[in-house]
């Protein structure tokens, strides 16, 4: 986890108990409030032995469900949460009918169905080994704070915000050592309570290299001292100050990282929505430090400086699980560190949400629901390729079809499919490896890039056997790719047997909808696009004009522009003929297909992206 906090030592004080007048009076089911709260500070505070009347009514609340002294055992199962909720509702309904419940009751009555003591969390002293002993990452990432450390027993006492997650005691068991005693606690108060002795987890870039400006962080490489470099790469600010960047990109929506060492600075840049923005750079001696923590993260060898090398981060935020991979290349000044961003998110886009208009989608469904053949996605690295080939397979994913893919790497994985990793070093190929996923029976294949001949045989004797292939290929345009198979000296006649569309695409950045106004376009903009202001009088067009969300760029986030070329029976007498890829693209346009430029011009009139965006992606 990314822990950028900074621990506290002040406890929060105690806020004074309500007068009497003030407490609101409950009927007599269950055990009573008064009760319970001084049986659960007796507990927590372990001054004087518990009363018997006491006691006799934390039994009440159910020894079963309770389990071993609030320690995990008898946990309450996932599978009941939601009839536990439901009981603790009707009862507060049952119990507040002639006034409302406070939130306090509410929790009270909770605690009372789950077995688990309440606290009242601002009437309560902390420990400071216990808090010594939950990290901040630990405490953010399970919403719970330390309450109690037992030196006798070594049990630690946690306040939850969702006692029913059964996974949270268990988990902090393992990573603690000890074990865990469970109490209930208010949400925002725990919440509070984190921020107040953890820090936010907002600590800034300023604040954190104000640490590092010690001579001891600077490392000369030449000296080849990699013992200190590694130690230094595991010290506690370096940590902070990697971790903060990975953050802040990750928050940024950034696609990949860059960590550019030059001669008298070291330069950190963010790819938003396809476009590079610089960020505060940190001092050039952490040069070493910062990228030697990197490849600590991603299990490279920090000693090796000479070749390039290549990694992966797994890092489970709170809400997603994001991956990094990481390329390590050596430069003059020292190594560049890229790092391209996989984020978990991505991976839920459905089909209908990548930007194809209507009528390219209701084409687009049919082919991939084909039986057999070959269908190929095309356009430039980062054009958002694996994407689209991912939400294929989930539009088309059902259990009575095999799935297999192959990819180099495999950046997302789909439950119920059964992915490749490519390996070039032990002689695993895409041509290799799809030999033998032919021997697995599958129904759907997934080659990650048509690289070479052998490859594009094999994907093409895949199709022929009966099998849907989905692949990709680098070209400019659909009709392109045609001519790319036919250069490779795939034979005519096996391209217009197999292939069955080809879908080039681009992805445009889409218009912030904070900062969206209208505008007139410049005339030059317009005249570029084909059109005239005559043609556009009664068209509304749209920008952002700029705001804090999205950065003062006017967009915020990206959508796909699509050229989808089916293979009709004249585009297949061309391919015969090895015609150039301007005559099939001529013979595609009067057979209907829509360029990119046309496409994006669709989206423009929605209001979706601007004029200039569309010049900036493609080309007429």
């Amino acid at each position: 986890m990314l822990g950028l906090g900074r621990k506290k030592t002040k406890a929060p004080e105690a806020t004074p108990a309500p007068a009497p007048g003030q407490e609101k009076t409950r009927k007599a089911s269950g055990a009573p409030a008064a009760d319970i709260a001084a049986s659960t500070l007796a507990l927590l505070e372990g001054e004087e032995e518990t009363p018997k009347e006491q006691r006799e009514d934390l039994s009440e609340m159910g020894d079963e469900s309770f389990g071993d002294g609030g320690t995990g055992k008898g946990y309450v199962g996932e599978e009941a949460a939601q009839s536990v909720r439901d009981a603790v509702m009707e009862q507060a309904a049952a119990e507040s009918t002639s006034d409302y419940a406070t939130e306090e009751d509410l929790l009270k009555l909770y605690a009372t169905q789950v077995g688990m003591p309440f606290v009242k969390l601002s009437e309560i002293e902390f420990d400071e080994e216990a808090l010594n002993l939950v990290s901040p990452e630990l405490a953010r990432q399970y919403k719970v704070f330390p309450v109690r450390l037992n030196k006798q027993t070594s049990v630690v006492t946690i306040a939850l915000v969702d006692p029913l997650n059964v996974r949270t005691i268990d988990d902090l068991r393992v990573w603690l050592g000890h074990e865990i005693e469970g109490v209930i606690g208010n949400a925002d108060e725990i919440q509070s309570l984190i921020d107040e002795y953890y820090g936010t987890g907002q600590e800034s870039v300023d604040e954190v290299l104000s640490s590092l400006q010690s001579e001891r962080y600077v490392i000369d490489l030449k000296e080849e001292n990699f013992g200190d470099l590694e130690r230094i790469a595991n010290e506690a600010p370096i940590v902070k100050l990697v971790n903060l960047v990975l953050l802040q990109a990750i928050k940024e929506r950034a696609s990949d990282l860059h960590i550019e060492p030059f001669e008298r600075s070291l330069r950190i840049r963010y790819r938003v929505d396809g476009i590079l923005h610089e960020t505060v750079p940190p001092p050039k001696h952490l040069t070493n430090a910062i990228i030697s923590r990197v490849k600590v993260m991603a299990g490279l060898n920090i000693a090796e400086r000479r070749l390039p090398q290549d990694g992966r981060i797994k890092l489970a935020m709170a809400d997603r699980n994001v991956e990094l991979r990481v390329s390590c290349l050596p430069t003059v000044n020292g190594e560049s560190v890229v790092m391209r961003i996989l984020d978990s998110e991505v991976m839920g886009l459905q089909l209908d949400q990548l930007g194809m208009l209507p009528d390219t989608l209701e084409i687009y469904e049919k082919v991939i629901n084909r039986p057999n053949g070959i269908v190929l996605v095309t356009g430039p690295t980062g054009c958002g390729k694996t994407t689209s080939m991912y939400a294929s397979l989930a539009r088309i994913f059902s259990p009575m079809l095999k799935m297999i893919t192959t990819e180099n790497p495999v950046e997302y994985q789909m439950d119920g499919i059964v992915q490749v990793n490519i390996n070039q070093a032990v002689g695993l190929t895409f041509a290799r490896c799809l030999r033998s996923i032919l021997r697995q029976d599958p129904d759907i294949i997934m080659v990650g890039e048509i690289r070479d001949l052998e490859t594009a045989s094999m994907a093409i004797e895949s199709s022929l056997t009966g099998h849907l292939v989905l692949s990709t290929l680098h070209t400019n345009d659909a009709p392109g790719t045609l001519t790319r198979l036919i250069d490779m000296d795939v034979e005519p006649f096996l391209i217009t047997s197999a292939v069955v569309a080809v879908v080039a695409q681009r992805l445009v950045r889409v218009i912030c909808l904070d900062c969206k106004e209208p505008y007139t376009p410049d005339p030059y903009v317009l005249k570029e696009m084909g059109v005239s202001p005559e043609d556009v009088a009664n068209i509304t067009f749209f920008h952002g004009k700029g705001c804090s969300e999205c950065n003062y760029t006017g967009y915020r986030g990206r959508a796909g522009i699509f050229e989808l070329l089916t293979l009709t029976d004249l585009v297949k007498e061309l391919v015969l003929k090895r015609a150039a890829s301007s005559e099939i693209f001529h013979q595609a346009r009067k057979d209907g297909m829509r360029t990119l430029r046309e496409d994006g011009w669709q989206k423009v009139i929605q209001g979706i992206t601007t004029p200039e965006e569309i010049l900036h992606s493609t080309v007429q």
